[in-house]
């Protein structure tokens, strides 16, 4: 794995530099539009903006996307099947340390893994995952998360969705002053000459195609890191297909994240804005198309999984030459584990609904109390502290104040 992670940062690397110049490239132009001969001023902007949201990002992004989604840490007694999956895949992937656990309440399905470095991670899930996955593809899907982490490739993102949401604003604020102010902008570059009406030009164009070309780059380095984390979630698990038939539940939900916005959507592991379109959905999507994922894990069928199984299915499935697994990995990897069976999951639905409700109303200070007839009180925190009767058999009960 140690060379998956080395081409991813490598990649990442590259893709930084790429977005780091078209950035100043964008301020650039910015400065020039908006006072003559003003681009190395606007270049000096970008510069200082771009410092100061990567240092946000490095620092405190993981926190910032946190806050955004609404997602909230829960311990063990709040979901135990969530928490035991988490840390079986973390011992599977070999992380350090068990990363934070957090729950959205979303209904719709996703997931997404944030953090700066795997003793600093965390993994979020929506509460519509959790009541429509059972055990097998709840584990896919931690492990795509955990695969993630393990890969580095969380920080890249994140530092790259900063750049990108820079360049996005930077280009807005120019084609606003083109058109509300361009008036005395395109007289004094008449009087100056042409010299200076190519430089107009040039800036307009640059302002046009910047955050086109950075969304673009974006999505290489999304959609690779998918793949990857697919194979990563394959080889934790030893079952392909619960991750394979979890992505088939997410997508068919259709159901598109409120917290989720164009900076945050390759976050997650599955498109969470736009989950259905044809074939120019897919070319523009953040993500994979997901029949193809599927139809790549389902081909992992029969035989040891490993990262070699992975790019044989990779190649068949989009019938490209080069598997998407460096090289080097897939011939360090000599290894293979044996692919387990589905594991029984004594739940229902409705087990898993109540479960991942349960979650959220401890996330919100209620008091649980068994009654002596079996019904489980859950008592809002604005009744805390009263006397309450149980609905069923009327048997007291004083509910606790909140800690």
């Amino acid at each position: 794995m140690w060379e998956i992670i080395r081409a991813n940062q490598r990649r990442a690397a590259l893709l930084v530099v790429f977005m780091a110049a078209l950035l100043f490239a964008v301020g650039y132009g910015l400065g020039e539009l908006l006072t003559p001969e003003g681009g190395l001023l606007g270049l000096a902007a970008a510069f200082v903006v771009w410092i100061g949201l990567t240092l946000a990002a490095y620092f405190g992004g993981d926190q910032i996307l946190l806050a955004t989604s609404g997602a909230r840490r829960i311990q063990k007694d709040d979901h135990p099947v969530l928490w035991n999956v988490v840390e079986e895949m973390c011992i599977a992937s070999g992380l350090p340390q068990m990363p934070e656990v957090y729950i959205m309440d979303e209904d719709a399905p996703n997931a997404f893994a944030t953090g700066r470095k795997a003793e600093r991670s965390a993994v979020v899930v929506t509460a519509g995952l959790l009541e429509r996955l059972n055990r097998d593809e709840l584990q896919g899907v931690v492990a795509h998360e955990l695969g993630h982490i393990r890969n580095r490739d969380v920080l890249y993102m994140t530092m790259v969705g900063v750049m990108m949401g820079t360049i996005v604003i930077l280009a807005d604020i120019g084609m606003r002053v083109l058109w509300y102010g361009g008036g005395r902008r395109r007289t004094s570059s008449d009087s100056k000459g042409g010299a200076e009406a190519i430089v107009l030009v040039v800036s307009l164009v640059l302002l046009i195609l910047a955050p086109i070309l950075a969304q673009l780059m974006y999505f290489a380095l999304s959609r690779r890191r998918e793949y990857l984390a697919d194979a990563s979630s394959a080889l934790f698990t030893r079952y392909p297909e619960g991750l394979a038939s979890a992505l088939e539940k997410i997508a068919a939900r259709g159901l598109p994240l409120k917290a989720a916005n164009r900076a945050t959507a390759p976050m997650y592991i599955v498109n969470p804005l736009k989950l259905a379109g044809g074939k120019l959905a897919d070319l523009t999507s953040t993500h994979p198309p997901t029949s193809e994922r599927v139809g790549i894990l389902r081909s992992m069928a029969g035989g040891p999984v490993s990262l070699a199984l992975y790019n044989d299915a990779f190649r068949k499935v989009t019938g490209r030459v080069v598997g998407v697994v460096p090289a080097g990995s897939v011939r360090a990897a000599q290894e293979v584990e044996a692919r387990r069976a589905a594991t029984p999951d004594p739940r229902t639905g409705i087990d898993r609904v109540r479960q991942a409700t349960d979650a959220l109303w401890r996330l919100q200070q209620y008091a649980f109390i068994p009654c002596v007839c079996g019904v489980s009180l859950k008592v809002p925190p604005v009744h805390r502290g009263r006397e309450i009767r149980c609905p069923q058999c009327g048997t007291p009960h004083q509910a606790p104040q909140p800690k």
